[in-house]
């Protein structure tokens, strides 16, 4: 459902490690919003919720809802340092229209 680049991963486990979360997962959820009518929301969290499904990859554990999993198949979680900025970016095959900042899409 959602793979991790590894430089993403090697992202959450500085960040994980820094905020003294060793251990944590990676949420990765779908809101209302933003101008194309979905957004991202990336937050690390202790543990999974009952109905979350569970994913672990390149040593990242992530949790997603039930409801952001109808937009997250085949996700891309990358991490982009370059001289324009840096940050997670989410590579989305089922998204149709993005905005032209990439905060959100549309399906």
């Amino acid at each position: 459902m959602v793979t991790v680049s590894d430089e993403a991963a090697a992202k959450v486990a500085e960040m994980l490690e820094q905020q003294g979360n060793a251990g944590f997962g990676l949420r990765v959820a779908v809101m209302g919003g933003g101008c194309s009518g979905f957004q991202y929301k990336l937050e690390f969290e202790e543990a999974p919720e009952d109905m979350d499904q569970v994913i672990e990859s390149n040593g990242v554990r992530v949790f997603v809802d039930a409801k952001s999993s109808l937009y997250l198949n085949g996700v891309i979680l990358r991490y982009d340092d370059g001289l324009m900025g840096s940050g997670f970016q989410v590579e989305n095959p089922n998204a149709r229209t993005t905005c032209g900042c990439g905060e959100s899409f549309s399906v």
